[in-house]
């Protein structure tokens, strides 16, 4: 059964609407006790990407990676999504494990769930993500502000901060 899905047409309203909780199967990269709280008063950058997607590896991940290192603080959270559409067996967590260190990744990375017998997993289905990479970044308020698909720009993403 198909989940809830949030119609996002941010540009065209010019509203912004309530985030929802990531759908995941956990963390990994980071303190077992890592929650990514939507409520609080930081500003919240998702990269969303898979392991064995090219425009994920040479530009979204180092662009993350450089955002985490720059902004990561009480103010601002930078985190990664691994949202597997495709190939799901060579993309399995205990892969991402080697994934993480072969590129020292330094940010938390949270694993979305995926159903089984569904092909897309379900933060991907709530958020409406067109594939990978993606960034989504969600205001002090809890508020969507930009779901975007491909490599944003790193100074759009510095102009939110």
């Amino acid at each position: 059964a198909d989940g809830p899905v949030l119609k996002i047409d941010i540009e065209a309203s010019g509203e912004y609407i309530l985030a929802e909780q990531l759908i995941i199967d956990g963390w990994v990269n980071c303190d077992p006790n890592f929650n990514l709280d939507l409520n609080d008063s930081k500003i919240k950058i998702i990269h969303v990407f898979q392991m064995l997607c090219p425009g994920c590896i040479y530009h979204g991940i180092p662009q993350t990676t450089e955002l985490y290192n720059k902004f990561n603080s009480d103010k601002v959270v930078v985190v990664g999504l691994h949202s597997v559409f495709e190939d799901h067996d060579d993309m399995i967590p205990e892969l991402l494990e080697d994934f993480i260190k072969e590129f020292e990744l330094p940010f938390p990375i949270a694993i979305d769930k995926r159903l089984e017998g569904e092909w897309m997993p379900e933060t991907m289905k709530l958020y409406q993500f067109q594939g990978t990479p993606s960034t989504l970044i969600i205001d002090q308020s809890g508020n969507v502000k930009i779901i975007f698909f491909g490599v944003l720009e790193s100074n759009k993403i510095e102009a939110i901060i």
